[in-house]
């Protein structure tokens, strides 16, 4: 008999669901609980945007990757503001 493989996706701990993964280290319950590896279990609110970041990585002399990274930002308390990802430049 073949062995079964254990069952590594994180499960809430408030509703005992699944987690779905939206990016690689970043998996969402449908109650609100999100997990991110590295900080863990968290509540998510709704000033969070969940983005991709692009990291250069050297490798060799003439050779450059670029990997992402999955990062939470935060967005601005102003109801008219758009999520740009980027800072503002001194607007009034």
């Amino acid at each position: 008999m073949a062995a079964k493989k254990p069952n590594k996706k994180p499960v809430c701990p408030y509703c005992g669901r699944k987690m779905v993964q939206q990016f690689i280290g970043l998996k969402h319950c449908k109650c609100g609980m999100s997990w991110k590896k590295g900080t863990g279990y968290f509540e998510r609110t709704q000033d969070m945007a969940f983005i991709l970041l692009r990291q250069t990585v050297k490798k060799g002399k003439n050779a450059v990757k670029t990997k992402q990274v999955p990062s939470i930002r935060y967005l601005d308390n102003d109801k008219d503001a758009q999520f740009t990802g980027k800072e503002r430049s001194g607007e009034p």
